[in-house]
C-alpha cells in the first residue's frame, strides 16, 4: 500500500516507518527534519504549519496515497489542509492522538467511552487534551460530510529509544549508571500505563486493510502497567544496578519538583486503559513487557543514545542539599545503597 506519514523523523514516528517499511508498503514520510530512514523510503521536505505548504508540495500527488498517517496535528486547524487535499481520496486516515483526552475516572481501566476533557481550565492535560479532542471531532464532522475513513489511536505514556525528552529515559539511565539517587515525589504508588513505541507503532500499521475501523477510537497502551516506584526499580534493573530511590517530603518549596517524575499520575493518581477494543477489532497485541521495553530503551541509550542529550543535575543537588539541611534523606524504597547516604552527610557539614 502506498502511505504517507507525517512527521516519521523521530520517536514513535521513526518506529512507524520502520513497521510500515518491514511489512512491505511504500512510504513517503513529510517533514521538516531530517532522520535515518530505511532504503526507500521517500521524503519530502516541508514544514508543515506555513501557511500554503501543504497545499503546495503534496497537492500535485494528493491522489497517490492510500493510507495517511497524521502524527502531527495538535489543533483543528492543523486539519484542515489535510481534509481538503486527501477526504475521499484515500481508503484510511490513521490520526494519533492521547490518552491525555481523558478526565480521571473512578471505576478503571478506562475505555474509549470515558470522559474526555473538553475544558482548556478544567482539563487534567489542559489545553493539548482540549486540541487533541477538537481534532477528533473536526474528524468526525469530515467523516459525517465526506465519508472520511479516519480512524483515531489514543496512545498512552511511551518509552523507548530516541526520546525527545531528556526527561523520560534518557535523564534516568544517565542517573543510574553514575550512580546518582532517583529522586521522586507524590503519589509513587500511583499505577502509569507504559507502552513501548514499536508497540504503539504496530498498533497504527493494524488499521490497514481494516475497513470496519473507520470512524473509529482506539486506546493503545501495553500489556503491563507499573506503580511510579516500581518503574524506577525496572528501569534500574535494564541498567542493572541497584538504585537508590529517595520519596521527597511533600512541603519541599514549590521549585523543588522530582527531576524526573512527568507523569501527572503523581499528583491526580493511577490511570489505567483498556485495549480489549483494539485486540479485538484490529488484531493488535502488544509484545513488550515493561523489563522488555525498557531494556531495548536502555541498549539504545548504552550504544550511543547517551550522546544525544545534555544533562543538568543541578536540581538535584539542591533538593538534596535541602534535605541534607533538615537532616533528613526522605523516605528510601527499595534496596537503598550507601554511597548517596554518604554523601548527604558531607552536605549536612558543609
Amino acid at each position: 500500500m502506498k502511505v504517507l506519514v507525517m512527521g516519521g523523523n523521530r520517536y514513535i514516528g521513526v518506529q512507524l516507518v520502520r513497521e510500515l517499511v518491514e511489512q512491505g508498503h511504500d512510504v513517503t514520510v513529510f517533514n521538516s527534519h531530517e532522520a535515518e530512514l530505511p532504503p526507500g523510503v521517500r521524503r519530502i521536505h516541508g514544514k508543515r504549519h506555513e501557511p500554503g505548504e501543504l497545499v503546495r508540495l503534496l497537492g500535485p500527488e494528493r491522489d497517490g496515497f492510500e493510507a495517511v498517517f497524521d502524527n502531527t496535528s495538535y489543533v483543528p486547524e492543523h486539519l484542515e489542509d489535510m481534509l481538503a487535499l486527501f477526504a475521499g481520496r484515500v481508503r484510511h486516515y490513521v490520526f494519533t492522538s492521547s490518552i491525555a483526552v481523558y478526565e480521571m475516572a473512578a471505576a478503571q481501566p478506562i475505555g474509549e467511552d470515558g470522559v474526555l476533557g473538553r475544558d482548556a481550565a478544567t482539563a487534567l492535560y489542559g489545553p493539548y487534551a482540549v486540541g487533541k479532542v477538537t481534532c477528533e471531532e473536526r474528524l468526525a464532522r469530515a467523516r459525517a460530510e465526506s465519508d472520511l475513513p479516519y480512524t483515531t489511536l489514543r496512545v498512552t505514556h511511551t518509552c523507548g529509544p530516541m526520546s525527545p525528552a531528556v526527561t523520560r529515559e534518557p535523564g534516568t539511565f544517565r542517573r543510574l549508571e553514575l550512580g546518582r539517587p532517583l529522586l521522586i515525589a507524590g503519589k509513587t504508588e500511583a499505577m502509569v500505563h507504559f507502552i513501548h513505541t514499536r508497540d504503539a507503532a504496530r498498533a497504527l500499521c493494524a488499521v490497514l486493510s481494516k475497513d470496519h475501523a473507520a470512524g473509529q477510537a482506539y486506546n493503545v497502551a501495553g500489556k503491563q502497567f507499573s506503580s511510579i516506584a516500581s518503574y524506577m526499580q525496572l528501569m534500574a534493573e535494564a541498567v542493572g544496578v541497584s538504585p537508590e530511590i529517595i520519596v521527597m517530603p511533600d512541603d519541599l518549596p514549590a521549585e523543588m519538583r522530582s527531576p524526573i517524575v512527568h507523569w501527572l499520575e503523581a499528583s491526580r493518581g493511577s490511570m489505567v486503559f483498556a485495549i480489549d477494543k483494539a485486540r479485538t477489532e484490529l488484531g493488535w497485541e502488544p509484545q513488550l513487557s515493561l523489563a522488555e521495553g525498557l531494556a531495548d530503551s536502555w541498549r539504545w541509550f548504552a550504544e550511543g543514545g547517551r550522546e544525544r542529550y545534555t544533562y543538568d543535575f543541578s536540581g538535584d543537588d539542591a533538593i538534596l542539599a535541602e534535605l541534607a539541611r533538615r537532616g533528613s534523606g526522605g523516605r528510601t524504597e527499595g534496596p537503598a545503597r550507601t554511597v548517596y547516604r554518604a554523601q548527604l552527610d558531607t552536605l549536612k557539614d558543609m
